[in-house]
């Protein structure tokens, strides 16, 4: 019943999520583990050091003040892939049957995520961190 449910999910409203993650249980003894994890103040300083730079790039735009709001011509001047970086997305998108919708939405992710990272380029383990937030895979979700 599960998998009837989710195939009723369209593609187009899959195509305007920009990222899908499936969440599973956590096991009993990962959750009793003494292993540090990074702090919460950490990464709330990551994201305020993202969102300012953020601001910097789009102050000459006051209707986009973050990455998920760029257009396609502010794309293409924000995020410039290096030949691995796009034949990584080539290989993606035609392996994976993406959309353009999707092909901006994996862009913009990527510019977000090299963000976090206080990258001032787009890499491609940024680019490949987005395309695994897109890839979805509709048949084994549920299971």
């Amino acid at each position: 019943m599960v998998q009837k449910y989710l195939n009723r999910i369209s593609g187009p409203l899959l195509d305007r999520i920009d990222i899908h993650l499936e969440v599973v249980p956590v096991p009993f003894n990962k959750l009793s583990e003494e292993d540090q994890s990074e702090p919460s103040s950490a990464i709330r300083e990551r994201v305020i050091n993202a969102r300012q730079v953020q601001s910097a790039r789009f102050a000459e735009s006051p209707s986009v003040y973050c990455n998920a709001q760029m257009s396609s011509k502010m794309i293409r001047e924000y995020v410039q892939l290096d030949e691995t970086g796009n034949t990584l997305l080539k290989n993606a998108m035609e392996k994976l049957g993406l959309s353009a919708r999707a092909y901006d939405r994996i862009l913009r992710v990527s510019r977000t995520i090299a963000d976090l990272e206080g990258s001032t380029s787009v890499q491609s383990h940024h680019l490949s961190e987005a395309i695994q937030y897109r890839s979805l895979d509709r048949e084994s979700w549920g299971t």
